[in-house]
This record gives structure tokens, C-alpha cells and sequence, in this order.
């Protein structure tokens, strides 16, 4: 708990963590050509330009292998999620989901506000060396601009009702969007037992800045083999490979 409330309250790196470094169709993504290919992938995210280098020198990084996790008394994640309308956009790395403003979660007292979702297959994070078949990435966004993500992770089942409606207005190409008047609920992503691992970590793309607070869901829902490959044949690749964990803490509500 200590630590969490650490976590909370660092400010060290906060400055770095504008809007513009999200998972968003925003500047950095359309000014600098990094991808998840072999001349573009992560491995050279570090070098493509001065305000990546954190991808290559960042001691907190992630994704992680998540395993040697601690039990401890975590702050319960209090979610406050509306229905909005669907807003989906490719970004030309994922496929994200702009939410309106209005919904938010609170972790020990802090405010987050949910700012997009967006998706990765298979999921970055990694639960003792294993990767699940995807994740939605839900990013949120404190008032002092520190950054919490809380990581869904999905096993192939039953198709997914709320990706369904997503996915049929998923756009394919980049730049492309989809405004529509179907009303969409973050909260049917998530599992009724919402207990979650937590560490303090990075972006998972560039600029790859540090000081994000993670809740990586313990619990996982279903989505369909067939939800998984309309992502993929858009997306091939879009994960960064695990990160040196360098001594951190990992966190795992009882």
C-alpha cells in the first residue's frame, strides 16, 4: 500500500506526461515513422529521434513480465464509466476507441479521467512468461497529468458483444475514422472481479515516457478467435516485447 501511495503521489516525471503522449493520431505518431517492423520495430525506437531516447535509457519501462507478484492490501479500483457515443479511429498502430469526457476511475482517492481505449493482440503484458490472446488498454488521465492504465486482458471464447459493436465500425486503413450513434459502456470490458496486479512503468510506445501507473486485470474476459484475427489482419504486429523489470515492485491485490 505504501508503495502504491508512492506511486501516487511521484511527480518527478509528470511534466513529460502531456496528451500528445498517448496512444493517439496525434503528432508524434504522424511525424515519426516507428512501427513494430524489422527496420522500424522496437529495438530502434530508442535511436529514430532525441525525444525517443527514454524507449532505450528508461530504467522503468514497459511491458513486463508479470511474475513474483506481492500480496497486498491494494486500493480497491472504484470505476465510474457512462455509455458515450462510438468514436473509433485508426491511428496507424491500433485501433482506438476516443472516449467523452465523464467517465473516470478513482484509485486511493485519486481521480483518473478515461481518455480512449485502444487494442493490442496478443497483449503486451506478459502473466509468468505467457502473453494472453489480447488486451484493451484503457489509458486514463489524473488532473496533475499522471497517467493510469488499466490492461484488460482477453482469452479466445465466446465473441465479445461490446467488441462486436466496435468492430463493425473498426476502421482499416490509417487516418480513418468512424463517428457513429451506437452508445458503447467501457465498464461490459470488464470482468466482475476486478482484483489487479500494479507497478509503476512506461508507455509501450514511443516516446515511451515513465512515471504511468499499471492495473493490469487479474481476470480475464472472452473474445472470439474470429474478433481476434479482424484485429490482427489490420495490425500483424503491434506489441512491444517485455522490458527489464530492474528491481521494481509488483503488486497484486488479496
Amino acid at each position: 500500500m505504501e508503495q502504491f501511495v508512492h506511486y501516487l503521489k511521484s511527480g518527478l516525471i509528470l511534466f513529460l506526461l502531456s496528451f500528445s503522449t498517448l496512444t493517439l493520431a496525434g503528432s508524434d505518431h504522424a511525424g515519426a515513422h516507428w512501427g513494430y517492423g524489422d527496420e522500424t520495430g522496437p529495438a530502434h525506437w530508442g535511436d529514430m529521434k532525441p525525444g525517443y531516447s527514454t524507449c532505450k535509457t528508461g530504467k522503468h519501462q514497459s511491458p513486463i513480465n508479470i511474475s513474483g507478484a506481492h500480496a497486498t492490501s491494494l486500493p480497491a479500483i472504484t470505476f465510474r464509466y457512462q455509455a458515450t457515443l462510438l468514436n473509433v479511429v485508426n491511428n496507424g498502430h491500433a485501433i482506438q476507441v476516443n472516449y467523452a469526457p465523464g467517465s473516470y476511475i478513482t484509485v486511493a482517492g485519486k481521480r483518473y479521467k478515461l481518455l480512449q481505449i485502444h487494442f493490442h493482440s496478443p497483449s503486451e503484458h506478459e502473466i509468468d512468461g505467457k502473453a494472453a490472446d489480447m488486451v484493451a488498454h484503457l489509458v486514463h488521465k489524473a488532473a496533475d497529468g499522471q497517467l493510469a492504465v488499466v490492461a484488460v486482458l482477453f482469452n479466445k471464447g465466446s465473441r465479445n458483444p461490446l467488441i462486436e459493436k466496435i468492430w463493425k465500425h473498426m476502421p482499416t486503413h490509417k487516418g480513418e475514422y468512424s463517428k457513429t450513434a451506437i452508445k458503447i459502456n467501457a465498464s461490459d470490458l470488464l470482468p466482475t472481479d476486478r482484483a489487479y496486479y500494479h507497478y509503476s512503468g512506461s508507455l509501450t510506445t514511443p516516446p515511451c515516457s515513465e512515471g504511468v501507473n499499471w492495473l493490469v486485470l487479474k481476470n480475464r474476459v472472452e473474445v472470439s478467435s474470429s474478433q481476434i484475427d479482424a484485429l490482427t489482419h489490420i495490425f500483424p504486429k503491434s506489441t512491444r516485447p517485455v522490458q527489464p523489470l530492474n528491481g521494481r515492485r509488483i503488486e497484486v491485490s488479496r
